[in-house]
């Protein structure tokens, strides 16, 4: 059973295109994102909110709502009255007295994902990630870059990705769902994109495009390489051995128990 805390794959749907709402549960995603936010023009806010329902999957159902201190946000609250998302997805997440705002709202029962987009969100995502209430962490790379004025490099965006790792494992919730790929036109792009996030503790990567959640997926499930050598180690035994010529004991034995617990809800 995919939950807000084991999504891989979500796949954003402007909230005023209900025609693409079950064409996006089909096209391989693990959840749904409705958007209220980026997606939707201003002119179209109400329309979007209108048009929110969850019954057309059994997949889990997100909503990324406007950001608190925007013109909708209390209107897009309102509007998930008798919906029940599976979560609600909250952007440039920076005040955890704003963020505790938003899920006493929901009344503790929706859980919140909180998106890191700007630097004072990054600074206080620890905080932020110890709230009750608060399942995830989700990357906004594109509008941090904005933000900083930095590049949207890989190596630029290294620590930020790392410190939300690391907010997430110090406060006990879920490793964090990385940012999105922009390119559509290169679909290795994602791949790696998706490579790299998962080599450093993330493990999962927002969507925006159907042809993106195959590349993400596979690179967010371990490899048949992989899922042997963890076989393997777990046959070797107790203590200290070799395999591969590679030394193992409890703690690559924990490595090893950590990928086969993936292949199941595959």
């Amino acid at each position: 059973m995919v939950t807000p805390e084991t999504i891989r794959t979500p796949l954003f749907v402007p909230a005023d295109r209900p025609d693409r709402f079950a064409k996006a549960a089909v096209s391989g995603a693990d959840a749904v994102i409705l958007d209220l936010e980026d997606a939707v023009a201003d002119d179209r806010k109400d329309a979007a909110r209108a048009a929110l329902r969850s019954d057309f999957t059994d997949l889990p159902v997100l909503v990324r709502i406007n950001a608190a201190g925007t013109p909708w946000h209390e209107e897009d609250l309102a509007a998930l009255c008798g919906l029940n998302p599976s979560a609600v997805i909250l952007p440039k997440a920076e005040d955890p007295a704003s963020v505790s705002a938003v899920i006493a709202a929901l009344g503790g029962a929706t859980p919140v994902i909180a998106l890191i987009e700007t630097g004072l969100g990054l600074a206080r995502c620890r905080a932020i990630a110890a709230l009750p209430g608060l399942c995830r962490l989700a990357f906004g790379s594109i509008d941090y870059c904005a933000d900083l004025g930095c590049a949207h490099l890989r190596e630029v965006l290294l620590p930020v990705r790392s410190e939300l790792v690391l907010a997430s494992r110090l406060t006990g919730i879920a490793a964090p769902l990385d940012g999105v790929t922009a390119r559509l036109d290169d679909l290795l792009e994602t791949y790696e994109d998706a490579v790299h996030a998962r080599a450093l503790g993330l493990t999962g990567k927002l969507c925006i495009h159907p042809a993106q959640i195959p590349e993400a997926r596979r690179a967010f499930l371990p490899s048949e390489a992989e899922i042997d050598w963890a076989r393997r180690v777990l046959a070797s035994g107790d203590g200290a051995v070799s395999v591969d010529g590679v030394m193992v004991d409890a703690p690559v034995r924990l490595r090893a128990k950590s990928i086969l617990a993936q292949v199941a809800p595959a």
